[in-house]
């Protein structure tokens, strides 16, 4: 028989069969990468369960770890995957507190803080509060040590029994300063205008201003003015009652810095004394007989809660008021998400109280409505309490305006009734500096007039500011019907301005200061019960189905490279794609 030889590939074929080669094996590499990725992610979700027992030993102090940013809820599985698993939820922090003061393993609180602790004021005071109970009721000591001490720091530290500073440390205590930036100049370097419209009375709306003007107006100037104080002779009242000053001994360190270096802080008083780390640890050691210190998110894994079959729904609204659903892994006000989760608690039996916990500077006109739609109707059958955090602002106070009794913080910022639209037009931009043209088509006059290539028409313009107008009157009525007002009486305290919850309280816009714990009790009170449990909501969904759906999605890899090379990504994506009508505070607040 007659045998075939096999002839050579070719060069080309050759090719092409190495490169298949290739292919076929970095598939193959990369689902077994990916398998092992998620088995890796299935074990850490499996150990992260287990990792909820109980906290053995005695003479335990719990400490509070004031160099970590704390969101209002407890991180999922999910969030801790890519984050800091030993930081809990602000909730985590305060019910680790509530626990220990009868906890007899636990002998007291250690309070660690850096210049970049940055905590809120409102959460300030509320942890503040909160550990000022632990001592009174439990009169276990508290601790506090700071390699050096941000503003909002030393308030929280200025209750502890003991005081301490690094030696080459420094107290950041000098005032509450608010600044505003502004665009004008920047965007008329690049011919872009922009048109602000907001109702005629609300004048302390300013937000848009920022792209207007080159400072303050004198209405944004005058409510900046009244909240920071307003904040400020609360914090001085309260370390004043707490360091034996008078307040004006306290302003007057403010005012000449005379507490900042560490030695200065200790001869004014505002600190007990300078210490390294290792000697406070000594201390705690040796003066109150400290075995360990455990942090208070362990310590609040290891809490086991109530069974009671009466619960009180917790539902969480943080971050920007946006509309659609949540794809799970962001931080935001979904309206989709809150008005599921207000449809599932009203549905549910054993849930007989709502607390909605808000901590939000408003967004989206649409999303609050649809928010506040589903509020009132889960009201005709639930109390509604609503817990302020730092901010509860314009759109987060419209959700909020309906409960059936708020709570607030003296610290915190809410108020800003109030809307406005900002409408770019960028035609010279294109015109002038890239030299692109566009030339239209139209079938009507007003086709055309809503396109940022130019102003707006007349037409579209006044279309616009009824639009404004309309929705301020609105939610003028919404505020009305929920704190029992007349719509008059609303529209001479709104108008855009933002309040602190000390003066809110005085106006009729919120019920009684405190935080979450005076919540529960009066959503408990409401619903006539005394034992209960909480549920949080919206529901989290599946960490392995999140996942897979991270895996896949191709925006959320692109924003991530994004905010590691560009600072302020995030906001400025926001700002690009939000509702074209806004009911938000009129600035970002950062007050250290």
């Amino acid at each position: 028989m007659e045998q075939t030889q096999r002839q050579p590939l070719g060069f080309g074929k050759t090719m092409l069969a190495s490169a298949l080669g290739v292919i076929i094996a970095s598939a193959i590499l990369s689902i077994i990468g990916f398998l092992l990725m998620v088995g890796m992610l299935a074990s850490a979700v499996a150990s992260s369960k287990d990792s909820a027992t109980p906290i053995v030993g005695d003479h335990i102090f719990l400490k509070i770890d004031l160099s970590k940013t704390y969101q209002e809820r407890t991180p999922d599985q999910f969030t801790t995957l890519f984050g800091d698993d030993k930081v809990g939820g602000f909730c985590d922090l305060l019910a680790a507190i509530e626990k220990a003061k009868t906890d007899s393993k636990i002998d007291g609180l250690y309070i660690y803080a850096t210049a970049a602790s940055g905590m809120s004021w409102g959460q300030t005071e509320e942890l503040r509060n909160a550990v000022k109970d632990f001592i009174d009721a439990s009169g276990k000591p508290v601790v506090a040590y700071g390699d050096s001490y941000s503003q909002s720091g030393y308030y929280l530290a200025s209750v502890a029994n003991k005081t301490a500073i690094h030696p080459s440390g420094m107290v950041d205590f000098r005032g509450i300063g608010a600044q505003v930036m502004y665009y004008k100049d920047l965007l008329d370097k690049f011919d872009i205008k922009i048109d602000l419209i907001r109702p005629e009375s609300n004048a302390y709306k300013s937000a848009g201003e920022t792209y207007i003007r080159n400072n303050m107006s004198d209405a944004n100037r005058i409510q900046i003015r009244t909240y920071i104080t307003s904040i400020w002779n609360h914090v001085t009242e309260g370390i004043a009652a707490q360091r034996n000053l008078t307040v004006n001994q306290v302003n007057e360190i403010a005012d000449n810095l005379s507490g900042y270096l560490a030695n200065d802080a200790v001869n004014q008083r505002l600190i007990d004394t300078m210490l390294f780390e290792n000697d406070i640890k000594t201390i705690l050691k040796k003066d109150y007989g400290c075995k360990r210190i455990v942090s208070t998110s362990k310590y609040a894994k290891s809490i086991t809660p109530n069974k009671s079959k009466n619960k009180i729904a917790v539902i969480y609204a943080e971050g920007d008021v946006v509309d659609g659903k949540s794809n799970g892994y962001q931080t935001a006000v979904y309206s989709d998400d809150i008005v599921e989760a207000f449809e599932q608690a009203a549905k549910d039996k054993d849930v007989k109280a709502i607390v909605l916990r808000v901590n939000s500077p408003g967004g989206s006109v649409t999303a609050s409505e649809a928010m506040t739609h589903a509020i009132m109707k889960a009201k005709k059958s639930k109390p509604i309490i609503v817990s302020m955090s730092d901010l509860a602002a314009s759109a987060g106070y419209e959700i909020s305006c309906n409960a059936t009794k708020i709570v607030a913080q003296p610290t915190t910022i809410t108020g800003s009734i109030g809307v406005f639209a900002t409408i770019p037009e960028i035609g010279d931009l294109l015109n002038k500096k890239l030299g692109i043209h566009i030339d239209t088509v139209c079938t009507n006059k007003n086709a055309d007039g809503l396109n940022v290539m130019h102003s707006l028409s007349p037409t579209a313009r006044a279309m616009m500011q009824r639009n404004v107008e309309d929705f301020y009157v609105t939610f003028c009525q919404r505020v009305a019907k929920g704190r029992g007002m007349r719509v008059a009486q609303v529209d001479s305290i709104a108008k855009g301005r933002v309040w602190t919850g000390a003066d809110a309280i005085k106006i009729g816009l919120v019920d009684t200061l405190g935080g979450f714990d005076v919540a529960l009790s009066i959503a408990a009170k409401e619903a006539g019960i005394s034992d209960y449990t909480t549920t949080s909501y919206p529901k989290q969904g599946d960490v392995m189905t999140r996942l897979f759906k991270m895996a896949d999605d191709e925006d959320v890899k692109l924003e991530q490279r994004l905010n590691a090379i560009i600072p302020f990504y995030s906001d400025m994506r926001y700002w690009a794609n939000m509702a074209p009508l806004q009911a938000r505070l009129p600035y970002a607040i950062e007050i250290k």
